[in-house]
């Protein structure tokens, strides 16, 4: 296959996986905005507990990154994704019936199953760089999350619409409307075409895969995967925290909501172009820059609790994640070889997501203790040493650690 042919090629499944991402992913922002209140909703006494349903979605996406990832390369993209599908519209059916037999544990672990399905969607990335050639996977993983920009609208639509539908069982009208977003999404997974490997498998498969500790030894995997955790978990952090904190300084719930539809719009928006941004200006310098918004969320957030900084600090917050998270995973992409990118994958996102779930579970905890500003604090020492590791492979580790020159 030429380089055109198979950059077309590549441009079209990055398309529909970013169709699928827009319409599956959607199940995220429902479960994010409204998980936190429906727990808080389904307790009577300790409220401490009420993020645990956000928790569990971040449980399941951890959960289910190493069955996804061997599932996907067993019986291919189509198939794979097609069963994550499933298992979404799995999950929103025990999180609906958790809500209307009042089940609090129930309802995590419906949530914990609508995980496990966006599981697979976090595949979607790597399945459309995997499928790139070299000097088009970054803009290819941007490709996907961009569909995350009809995620950012759709989802909290879907939650001010439906939230109230089955009333007065709350919130139960919105993890019922997951399987329409199921179906819909199947429906376009159809789209892709049958095949086992992505026409990249093909490059390098006559070298051998390195062992595991090799790999993930690599100080640009090290940082990649330290960058990525970092930005993606402190997103989590203050953005489960962040609609229990509006509520409790007296907005309403689709004020919070709302402001949820920002921050996934800002999350998302800048993939159209972060893909370009990388290529132009390097990787490093993109995932430094999204840390820098990091901490800019931060300031602004410790600045009041008006309405308008609640947001603002909501959309710094996308921002940040969205150059430093795409930015980390372009840099973990230059790190293996198609014969090992099974393995690394699954184990990439089994520690990136159970790092998610536990910030998501501390959230609960640390504003309950301490409030909404504790949650912004922490910002700033874990950027801190995010943006140290990234200048340290900067000046001293660069040249050693990119055994497969996919550039980004």
């Amino acid at each position: 296959m030429t380089d055109t042919a198979r950059q077309r090629e590549a441009r079209r499944t990055a398309l529909i996986l970013a169709a699928a991402q827009a319409v599956i992913g959607s199940a995220a922002p429902i479960a994010i905005s409204l998980g936190a209140l429906a727990g808080s909703y389904l307790l009577d006494t300790d409220k401490s507990l009420a993020t645990a349903p956000v928790t569990g979605f971040n449980i399941g996406v951890a959960l289910g990154a190493l069955p996804a990832a061997a599932l996907i390369k067993a019986v291919g993209q189509k198939n794979g994704f097609q069963t994550g599908t499933a298992v979404t519209a799995l999950g929103g059916v025990v999180a609906t019936l958790a809500l209307f037999q009042e089940s609090f544990w129930l309802f995590a672990l419906g949530l914990l199953v609508i995980g496990v399905g966006g599981a697979f969607v976090q595949q979607f990335r790597f399945a459309a760089a995997d499928d790139a050639p070299p000097e088009f996977k970054a803009r290819a993983i941007s490709f996907v999350l961009a569909g995350g920009v009809i995620t950012a609208i759709l989802g909290p639509q879907i939650v001010i619409y439906t939230r109230t539908l089955f009333e007065p069982v709350m919130f139960a009208g919105s993890f019922a409307s997951i399987l329409a977003l199921a179906a819909v999404g199947a429906v376009l997974l159809s789209f892709l075409k049958v095949r086992e490997h992505g026409p990249a498998d093909h490059e390098g498969q006559e070298t051998p895969a390195r062992p595991l500790g090799e790999i993930v030894s690599q100080p640009r995997f090290i940082v990649g995967l330290g960058c990525g955790v970092g930005s993606y978990a402190l997103m989590s952090f203050v953005m489960t925290g962040a609609p229990l904190a509006m509520v409790g300084c007296g907005f309403s719930t689709d004020d919070a909501t709302l402001g949820i539809s920002w921050h996934v719009m800002a999350m998302f928006g800048p993939s159209f172009f972060t893909g370009h941004l990388i290529h132009r200006f390097g990787v490093e310098r993109i995932v430094a820059l999204g840390l820098l918004l990091l901490i800019g969320c931060a300031a602004v957030a410790l600045s009041g609790i008006a309405l308008w900084q609640f947001w603002t600090a909501l959309i710094l917050l996308g921002l940040g994640w969205n150059f430093g998270f795409i930015g980390a995973t372009a840099m973990v992409s230059q790190t293996y070889r198609p014969s090992e990118k099974g393995k690394i994958q699954g184990m990439h996102d089994f520690i990136l997501f159970g790092s998610v779930a536990f910030a998501s579970l501390m959230s609960g905890a640390v504003y309950n203790a301490w409030g909404w500003e504790m949650l912004n604090w922490v910002v700033f020492p874990v950027t801190a040493l995010c943006l140290a590791a990234l200048g340290g492979l900067v000046l001293f580790g660069r040249k050693r650690s990119i055994p497969y020159r996919g550039r980004a």
